[in-house]
């Protein structure tokens, strides 16, 4: 492998410039619980499903030993990860007028 990014990875990536921004928005702290442990790298749509690295699909969820609300969002019981998901997109849609949930899914084809 040549140590090159294909352009569906970088698009993935979260920059450290939408980081930034995100931990700006979240006001430091996880959205769900407010933990200070928390980190702005969880995407509301997946990588592996395609999630953009953007603003409007980035979340600061704690990772830490309390509530661990980015692992329960990723690894839960399927009705906790639907109730974690409702309150992350009517919390994004708060911050993102028009906020859609297909406009974070990166296309190749778009």
């Amino acid at each position: 492998m040549n140590g090159r990014k294909n352009k569906r990875a970088k698009a993935c990536d979260i920059p450290q410039r939408v980081k930034a921004e995100v931990w700006e928005r979240d006001g430091g702290a996880c959205v769900l619980c407010g933990c200070r442990t928390a980190a702005p790298n969880a995407h509301f749509v997946s990588r592996q499903n395609g999630g953009k690295g953007i603003p409007e699909n980035v979340l600061t969820l704690c990772t830490g030993f309390g509530n661990r609300c980015h692992y329960r969002y990723d690894n839960g019981t399927k009705e906790e990860r639907r109730a974690i998901a409702e309150r992350l997109a009517a919390y994004l849609m708060e911050h993102y007028p028009g906020w859609n949930e297909s406009d974070l899914i990166y296309r190749k084809w778009a």
